[in-house]
């Protein structure tokens, strides 16, 4: 999964760029609120492409949600190793 570390790297990049050129440093200025209601509406195309938009519509809805989860823990400050260390402690 290097590519969500990449991605999460060129996120914290991106905090100090202009918000003017960079939606994601549109997002971080905009803050929690903002990031968690695009959160809320990826989660929300995610069932709808699940329920009949074919494979490929379900990937990039994934992909969009999965890009906005990464938003939120670079606001919060949250490492991405937190989320791989969490779903360790559950396995089984």
């Amino acid at each position: 999964m290097n590519s969500l570390n990449d991605l999460y790297q060129t996120l914290e990049t991106r905090k100090s760029a202009d918000p003017n050129t960079s939606y994601t440093a549109r997002l971080l200025q905009a803050g929690e609120d903002e990031i968690v209601k695009k959160i809320g509406e990826e989660a929300i195309e995610i069932i709808l492409a699940a329920k009949g938009q074919g494979d490929q519509r379900l990937v990039e809805e994934i992909s969009d949600l999965t890009y906005h989860i990464l938003v939120l823990l670079v606001q919060k400050g949250i490492p991405l190793n937190a989320i791989a260390d969490e779903l360790n402690k559950r396995k089984k």
